[in-house]
């Protein structure tokens, strides 16, 4: 039977799904980052049908989201989007680390995930935590400095005012720059990387992850089986199933 707990880890609400006959086992880990104005709960299916393999699978709340939500929304959880990010590439080496001092996971599978935000996520993890041995993106994008000059772009176009100054703007968009993939590719070492987008996607834009496909695909030369592109013509800013399905099979060739 899986099971599915809701628990405090580091202050930080997450929903720990795993097979209740292996609970206490080590296990290999898959940490899923919901998208940007969602919640935990909303991919449980994902977490459900991995679980059914064998992996441990960890659902944390953004700050901001779900369970830690507060009266930060709208226009105002827009503008601190990127801080968002940051914090919650923080918090999964905590996550990690906690679940590592319980015994319950097999240090050398352990892979990262996510949607949209959860996506971008997932991307910049794979600059920072050596750790990550597989990781799926779904309709995330790589790409931190060029999409959040778009960012920028649309709020202006849009009337928003911006909280602060555009040159304190700026610099902060600088500081994206060690969070982002595509300007540091040789930070993937050829690790088991699988891209999902969809082409009619209208708010995480396809052609920033389809380029960067293509760049890094040099890199996997002698390990072609480690890098794979999903595109999607018809689902826009949804994950389909053949997506979700393609996650689990991607975790189970390769984490």
């Amino acid at each position: 039977m899986i099971t599915i707990v809701n628990e405090y880890i580091e202050n930080i609400p997450v929903l720990h799904v795993v097979d209740g006959e292996l609970a206490d086992e080590k296990l290999p880990l898959v940490m899923f980052q919901h998208g940007f104005t969602s919640a935990k709960e909303h991919n449980l299916h994902i977490a459900y049908l991995l679980a059914e393999e064998g992996y441990r699978v960890l659902l944390p709340d953004a700050v901001h989201h779900g369970e830690r939500e507060n009266d930060l929304s709208g226009k105002k959880r827009q503008y601190v989007f990127w801080e968002i990010v940051i914090q919650s590439l923080t918090e999964l080496d905590q996550l990690r680390q906690h679940l590592v001092d319980r015994n319950l996971v097999q240090e050398d599978r352990i892979g990262m995930s996510g949607t949209s935000m959860g996506g971008i996520l997932t991307f910049g993890a794979l600059t920072q935590y050596p750790w990550i041995k597989a990781a799926v993106s779904l309709m995330g994008s790589p790409s931190y400095f060029k999409l959040a000059n778009a960012q920028i772009r649309y709020l202006k176009e849009e009337g928003f005012s911006l909280p602060i100054s555009e040159e304190e703007m700026r610099k902060q968009i600088k500081g994206l720059q060690s969070y982002d993939l595509s300007l540091q590719e040789d930070k993937l070492d050829a690790r088991p990387l699988m891209m999902w987008h969809s082409t009619v996607d209208k708010v995480v834009p396809y052609t920033l992850t389809y380029d960067f496909y293509h760049q890094i695909k040099p890199l996997y030369e002698g390990k072609e089986e480690h890098l794979k592109f999903i595109k999607d013509e018809t689902s826009g800013h949804k994950v389909s199933r053949e997506a979700v399905l393609g996650l689990v099979d991607w975790f189970k060739t390769h984490l």
